[in-house]
């Protein structure tokens, strides 16, 4: 990220989100909006005096809610610029006027509570969306407990807390301070479900092999299970990294957890959470008492999805991801041209796949750049000027936004570089003034009358 900064053909819009996308390949124009940090960037030196003085203390996001963070903060470690921005929900100076403490010890005057909110707009050729996924929340699973027993957590808690920057400085421990001595791994948490997401979040099969690695690494003697409906290994090396931790000792348990519970029925579970299981491998229903249970959830669409679709005009599929142009042919491309996909936006996928995907959207971009010049299709609809209206019915049914009302001359207009020849205006149209070319009325009933005859 810090190279992408100081590429000097490229301008980081960071903190900031896209409002209005107006235009088509090779003529797009967007509206970004750029949130107001009230910390001058060009005068900050990073020093953290102004986050170490601050009283006000919130959940952290980026921590997954291991740890807290004050009102004015840096959102990662790795954050470019790397910058403070304050917290508008949580400051007392911005909601009530008052404190203004961080301003007070600033001492290279970088603190700025007038700043507002600033709109550019950005003329390009092509776009690429990168947005991502949201990890699955698991309280609407009741049955496992999160949220209600302290040491049931998500996966990003646990990379989190494995990591050496996190909370804890890289150790595996309990909500009291200890270490577990034993641990269970749920898999397909919301993912494979037909109650929340029916698809396969590939990624959580070795994410959850990780962490086990993880544990053995950190934690000798540690007793890991491993508790999952299949084992989803397919990548380069994957499938040996699988064998490893077996041969670590890993405790592999072929069933979904039925619940987790806290209600001992004898002395060697008590104190303990105990997930219930059945294990389909040796055909019992077994109790496993340990210290820490691990949710491998799965990876979501962003909860903006719908709102990013409409804005960028491109479709999305019935789980909630951005909808490709062809799943197999075109998996970068969307029905909208010049707007490509890359990443878990997509579908979710690994680390591998999203370089890959990503790398072949930034050629495909080059590639239309280098031509020059655009392909509209060749099957679009056209307005007869004289029999139309101008009820503006099309207007609004026009998936593609292609179409535009002229309203000296009182009639709809048609771009076709937007337009993709769907025929929702033709069939809406009341007064017959839009037709598609290869597919006007005439065409399709000659093909009719040739099929019955």
């Amino acid at each position: 990220m810090a190279s992408v900064r100081s590429h000097e053909n490229i301008t980081l819009l960071s903190y900031s989100e896209v409002t209005e996308v107006s235009g088509y390949a090779g003529n797009f124009r967007v509206k970004v909006r750029k949130k107001p940090r009230y910390v001058d960037s060009t005068k900050c030196t990073g020093c953290g005096t102004c986050q170490e003085k601050c009283p006000i203390q919130v959940t952290s996001e980026f921590e997954a809610g291991l740890a807290r963070r004050k009102a004015i903060y840096i959102p990662f470690p790795q954050a470019v610029p790397n910058v403070p921005v304050i917290d508008p929900a949580h400051c007392t100076y911005l909601l009530k006027g008052k404190c203004g403490l961080c301003k007070r010890v600033c001492e290279a005057a970088a603190i700025d509570y007038t700043q507002k909110e600033e709109t550019v707009e950005i003329e390009c050729g092509n776009i690429i969306l990168a947005t991502g996924f949201e990890p699955f929340d698991p309280t609407p699973m009741v049955e496992f407990g999160y949220g209600r027993y302290p040491n049931v957590i998500t996966a990003i808690q646990f990379e989190r807390m494995s990591n050496a920057s996190g909370p804890t400085g890289g150790k595996i421990l309990l909500r009291d301070g200890r270490a577990p001595q034993s641990v269970a791994i749920l898999h397909c948490v919301g993912s494979r479900d037909e109650r929340y997401h029916k698809y396969c979040s590939r990624v959580c099969c070795m994410y959850s092999l990780k962490f086990a690695h993880l544990l053995h690494e950190k934690l000798p003697g540690c007793e890991v299970f491993q508790l999952y409906i299949d084992m989803r290994c397919a990548g380069s090396g994957y499938e040996e990294f699988y064998e490893r931790v077996q041969r670590e000792g890993v405790n592999f348990i072929r069933g979904r957890a039925a619940e987790v519970t806290d209600i001992a029925e004898g002395e060697s579970e008590r104190g303990k959470l105990i997930v219930i299981v059945e294990d389909t491998l040796i055909r019992r229903r077994r109790r496993l008492p340990v210290d820490m249970v691990v949710l491998s959830t799965a990876l979501a669409p962003q909860a903006d999805a719908g709102e990013v679709a409409r804005i960028f005009s491109i479709s999305r599929k019935a789980d909630g991801f951005f909808l490709e142009k062809h799943p197999k042919l075109d998996p970068i491309a969307t029905s909208t041209d010049g707007i490509f996909i890359a990443g878990c936006c997509q579908s979710p996928k690994d680390i591998p796949d999203t370089v890959a995907q990503a790398a072949a959207a930034a050629a495909r971009v080059l590639a239309l750049i280098s031509r020059g010049i655009v392909e509209t299709e060749s099957a679009t609809a056209c307005i007869d000027e004289k029999r139309c209206g101008g009820c503006k019915t099309c207007l609004g049914m026009c998936p593609y936004k292609a179409i535009t009302f002229d309203e000296p001359a009182k009639v709809a207009r048609i771009n076709e570089a937007l337009c993709k020849g769907c025929g929702t205006c033709a069939a809406a149209c009341p007064s017959g003034a839009i037709t598609s070319r290869h597919f006007t009325a005439e065409e399709i009933m000659s093909e009719i009358e040739g099929v019955l005859l």
